[in-house]
């Protein structure tokens, strides 16, 4: 159960025991026991509520998360839902500064999100790009299955965000780009790839 909470850490940065139990799909008080156990092996540390991984930390999840990588003779294939993947990253990253800027008379302001009508269009457009990012989800779960997950939270968080809850898309720990930044960031680590 370590690996998980481990790699958790290790793609979204410090957190708490609630964001990891929401990456890795664990009940906290199992994420709260792995980070109790890798705290004693020197693995991660806590400070202010959050915690983080230790140097030697780092060191050990590419250990464990090459070894998985290995174990599963997965690399081709999720070498190849990566490539995908990057195909589609450039449109979310379009999708997220239409969300949060307008461009109007070729200046560029905070969408104040007073015209539905602009919103409407971009949710749609976070829609497509889901329902497009299904297939290459399915392929990376095929891979390590432990990349489901991710088909789940970005799904998650769309739906929130249609049935209006428009931080889900761009603005929290728990939004559809977030889920997506820890998604592009695994599959780095997971592959050995520098950012």
């Amino acid at each position: 159960m370590p690996l998980p909470v481990l790699h958790a850490l290790r793609c979204t940065g410090a957190a708490s025991p609630t964001r990891l139990g929401a990456f890795t799909g664990l009940d906290e008080p199992d994420v709260e026991s792995a980070l109790i156990t890798l705290g004693v092996e020197g693995f991660v540390t806590r400070s202010y509520g959050a915690w983080a991984l230790t140097e030697a930390g780092r060191t050990e999840n590419v250990r464990r998360v090459a070894a998985e990588l290995d174990a599963a003779g997965a690399r081709g294939s999720l070498r190849a839902g990566f490539e995908r993947f990057l195909a589609l990253n450039p449109e979310l990253l379009d999708l997220c500064t239409a969300w949060q800027l307008r461009l109007a008379d070729g200046t560029s302001s905070a969408n104040d999100h007073t015209d539905p009508a602009y919103d409407a269009r971009v949710v749609d457009r976070f829609a497509d790009l889901d329902r497009r990012f299904a297939p290459v989800g399915a392929e990376l779960a095929a891979a390590l299955p432990r990349f489901g997950r991710y088909r789940l939270r970005l799904t998650g968080a769309l739906e929130r965000a249609v049935a209006g809850e428009p931080e889900f898309l761009t603005d929290s720990t728990a939004s559809y780009h977030t889920i997506w930044a820890e998604l592009h960031e695994d599959l780095l680590v997971t592959l050995g790839l520098p950012r």
